[in-house]
């Protein structure tokens, strides 16, 4: 029967594709359309700011009383606007950068980030990825701009890789990554970052960043009869690659890189397939010497990066308010 036939089917998933697709254009369009429109007021605003501040109070009360059911014009979100024409006077850039993101993202970038060259890098981040307000401002707080955009990234990935697999993977790297879903605890091993991390991958995912899916922790490798462990796996569509990273608790030494390099070998030989680009390795250390990790790497021949991580070293309320206070601990070695 029609109905049934994968035909039909195929017909159906691309008609929802359709309709899909213009209903984001339609979202992305009057979203164009609002944020130009509130440059527009900030630019009249900025043209009368000699008037003073009760002028836009004074705007405020007549927009609401032409425009009775119409929110988005208090005195607060109208300074916002002229802070927004500011900032950024230019209307084509404004509709060609920045008008592809919320206003409540905007809002957002101007209440936490400074430099201009910052705010725009998170507007296309937030815009490509598709961050929500929150992510946008967890990411802002983590301060991933200036680790991911600005730090001095040790890789071999313009050696190892060809062009434009390794520009993509220096800029999907972070120094350090920050893990602040990790409770801190002064004997962790690696082991128990790894367990930690998996147990919230939505949150090691959102920091690894856009792309990456996983595969698995302690994956399992057998070489020539012997078995090995990686230490976390994944798969990032971006790059069409297996990336292995690898996690010490430790400084970086250069037998990590060597032990890395196995790895991805081993993985392009067993996992690798004729479509796949080569597999990269990430080395994640609690700290390094840049000059060793950057002489430990020049001449392996796998691509690798070598980062440092972050976790939190306070514990969450709830434990804390369970642990004895200092003065508790006195008392009883006192006693």
């Amino acid at each position: 029967m029609l109905m049934n036939s994968n035909e039909y089917l195929a017909t159906i998933e691309q008609v929802k594709q359709e309709i899909k697709a213009a209903q984001y254009k339609a979202a992305v369009h009057v979203n164009t359309e609002l944020i130009m429109l509130y440059h527009g007021i900030g630019c009249v605003i900025n043209a009368h700011k000699s008037w003073g501040n009760k002028f836009i109070e004074n705007l405020a009360q007549d927009i609401k009383l032409e425009f009775p059911q119409t929110t988005g014009y208090s005195v607060r979100n109208l300074k916002y606007m002229a802070k927004f024409a500011q900032l950024f006077p230019d209307a084509e850039f404004v509709q060609a950068s920045l008008a592809q993101i919320t206003w409540y993202h905007n809002i957002a970038l101007m209440d936490k980030v400074k430099d201009t060259d910052a705010y725009l890098w998170y507007a296309v981040q937030t815009a490509k990825n598709g961050w929500s307000r929150n992510v946008l401002v967890h990411q802002i707080e983590s301060g991933l701009y200036q680790r991911q955009a600005l730090a001095e990234k040790i890789s071999n990935f313009e050696r190892r890789l060809p062009s434009p697999q390794s520009e993509l993977a220096v800029q999907t790297m972070k120094d350090p990554y920050i893990f602040d879903f990790i409770p801190f605890k002064e004997d962790m091993v690696e082991r128990d970052i790894e367990r930690a991390l998996v147990q919230d991958v939505t949150k090691l995912l959102l920091e690894l960043g856009t792309g990456f899916a996983f595969l698995g922790n302690q994956y399992h490798l057998n070489v020539g009869g012997d078995d090995f462990y990686i230490d976390l796996l994944f798969y990032n569509l971006n790059l069409r690659c297996y990336v292995v990273i690898e996690l010490k608790t430790g400084e970086f030494k250069p037998e990590y890189a060597g032990q890395l390099n196995f790895y991805l070998s081993a993985v392009d030989g067993i996992l690798k397939k004729g479509t796949d680009n080569p597999s990269i390795g990430l080395l994640l250390c609690k700290s390094k010497n840049d000059l060793v990790a950057e002489y430990s790497l020049k001449d392996m021949s796998k691509p690798i990066g070598v980062s440092e991580y972050k976790i939190t070293n306070t514990l969450p309320k709830e434990l804390e308010q369970q642990l004895p206070s200092v003065e508790d601990l006195q008392k009883r070695i006192q006693k």
